[in-house]
């Protein structure tokens, strides 16, 4: 009996993935093209076609507690190449957020940086990177991690103490957007 509750469950967490990441997982027949140009396939515990896998078999739990969604570099190389257009990245995005709502963030760093680099867009317009870097240092624990690099960064004109604000009525229009889209 409980058993079938939780292929029940799974079934459910799957239709509601595969909603919110505009995916039928079923669609993906395992040729492994989304692997085979995935640039960072190496580093994953799951390829993307494992990925596709787990949730073709309904190992829902297992997908999202991955590890591999967060070493996604979102590049859509797997979206591109996959022949029947499963969006793969979309399936890999809809599961870090899943996981980020569930607490569980393998990769705490990624998420972290995530969520800097997202306030730094929302409140300048574009990426602030010195202030990005530095709060993420800060928050990360790692005070001096990129200390080395800064003096060159800022003599090549790469990185500014003061934050660039273009765009950010056309920003906060987009975050707008998206926040009404989660509610729905």
């Amino acid at each position: 009996m409980e058993l079938t509750a939780t292929k029940a469950g799974a079934a459910k967490e799957l239709q509601r993935l595969e909603k919110a990441a505009g995916v039928e997982v079923r669609n993906c027949y395992q040729c492994g093209k989304c692997t085979a140009g995935c640039p960072v396939a190496f580093a994953m515990d799951y390829s993307p076609r494992q990925i596709m896998r787990l949730l073709q078999l309904g190992l829902y739990d297992e997908a999202v507690g991955a590890h591999s969604p967060w070493l996604c570099a979102s590049c859509i190389t797997c979206s591109t190449r996959c022949p029947k257009g499963v969006n793969i990245a979309g399936v890999m995005e809809t599961l870090r957020i899943e996981a980020k709502n569930q607490g569980l963030v393998p990769e705490k760093a990624v998420g972290l940086f995530d969520d800097l680099f997202l306030q730094s867009v929302q409140q300048n317009g574009r990426v602030h990177e010195m202030g990005l870097i530095l709060r993420f240092n800060l928050k990360s624990g790692k005070w001096f991690k990129d200390a080395a690099f800064a003096p060159k960064l800022w003599r090549d004109g790469k990185i500014s103490p003061r934050a660039e604000k273009a765009g950010r009525e056309a920003v906060a229009r987009i975050f707008a957007r998206a926040h009404s889209q989660e509610g729905e």
